[in-house]
């Protein structure tokens, strides 16, 4: 997104105000949400969605919520906020991000069993206001390690959204692209359309464009044709959750995006900060995957475009294993295999 933009989540100095992605790109509208509950049903309804953007948006529904609670009893503001946290948790079940920020912000509460309640409701706004910060700058991060394996006038297909409004500004996978791009002018993109909800086309898309980077929509089951035509050098994603050997958990139909570039010898990479990372899943067969209404895939846009009585499934995410990814970029550096080994490494930098 340009820098004179509003970020896609922010702290507004008394409520969370939140980027609507659900009316983009034809409106431009923010909700501002001033209790948990509105956060909360703003991720549900994919008003944000991306995993990084659920750990900001999580950290400060909890800032929101410690706020709220009229209590006295320190013990009775620690059992309130914990139900707080346990809600925010549940909001989506596969980003891992989410579930990171409330453990790090409950975290504040155990460690400073002696604060008073003011003085935890604001080391808890600190400590949200420091998830978004640290974002911003891992998104950078993983755009400047991320650029240094983009060939010279690469054409690259991503899939889904990882750029601005996946985060809480720039974006992983589409931070790479715009980190590439800003050296190299020369690189194009091709976006996927990602059904059901077309986070490609209404959302990435759009994010290229107002940055002034050339990109070319496809649908989804184009992906094979391009590649095998060899018009794609360079594939590079997000991640919802990446397990401790490098499975990952993306968008649905991720995978097959991963198996058609290995098949094609097309380097496939993860864009993700280390935070999305579970180190306490050995694998992605332990990994949650969310099922969303059967009424994104038999609607459009609030139309039907079904027949009646035809039955729909509709999984989010998709698990690509380990050996379909080139590697892992974070802000710390490209991953490489053995993942197992490296993303240890990693997370004890």
């Amino acid at each position: 997104m340009p820098e004179q933009w509003l970020p896609p989540i922010h702290w507004d100095g008394d409520a969370v105000a939140i980027l609507d992605q659900r009316i983009l790109p034809h409106q431009e509208k923010f909700l501002r949400c001033t209790t948990p509950e509105q956060v909360i049903s703003a991720i549900k309804t994919m008003a944000i969605r991306g995993a990084p953007a659920l750990g900001v948006a999580g950290g400060l529904a909890l800032a929101l919520g410690a706020r709220s609670i009229q209590t006295s009893d320190p013990k009775e503001f620690r059992r309130k906020f914990s139900r707080i946290c346990h809600k925010v948790r549940e909001a989506r079940p596969t980003g891992a991000n989410l579930s990171w920020a409330v453990k790090r912000l409950y975290s504040v509460v155990v460690e400073n069993p002696k604060a008073a309640i003011f003085e935890l409701q604001e080391l808890i706004l600190q400590e949200a206001k420091a998830i978004l910060t640290e974002d911003v700058v891992s998104n950078r991060q993983i755009g400047r390690w991320g650029r240094e394996v983009v060939p010279k006038g690469a054409r690259i297909l991503t899939y889904c959204n990882a750029g601005a409004l996946a985060t809480a500004d720039y974006g992983t996978a589409v931070g790479v692209i715009r980190a590439a791009f800003e050296t190299d002018p020369t690189i194009s993109v091709v976006s996927c359309e990602t059904r059901p909800l077309l986070q490609g086309a209404r959302l990435t898309a759009f994010e290229l464009i107002r940055a002034g980077i050339p990109v070319t929509l496809i649908t989804d089951n184009a992906v094979g044709s391009l590649i095998s035509q060899g018009r794609i050098d360079l594939a590079v994603v997000g991640a919802d959750r990446i397990a401790a050997n490098g499975d990952t958990a993306n968008k649905i139909g991720t995978y097959m995006v991963a198996v058609l570039a290995r098949t094609h010898d097309v380097p496939f990479y993860v864009a993700a900060p280390r935070s999305t990372i579970d180190p306490g899943l050995p694998d992605g067969s332990g990994i949650p995957i969310e099922h969303r209404d059967p009424k994104e895939v038999t609607h459009l846009f609030g139309k039907r475009i079904a027949p009646d009585g035809v039955g729909a499934l509709n999984p989010a995410f998709d698990v690509t294993p380990n050996k379909y990814i080139s590697g892992i970029i974070t802000e710390v550096g490209v991953l490489r295999k053995p993942f197992s080994r490296t993303i240890r490494k990693a997370l004890q930098t």
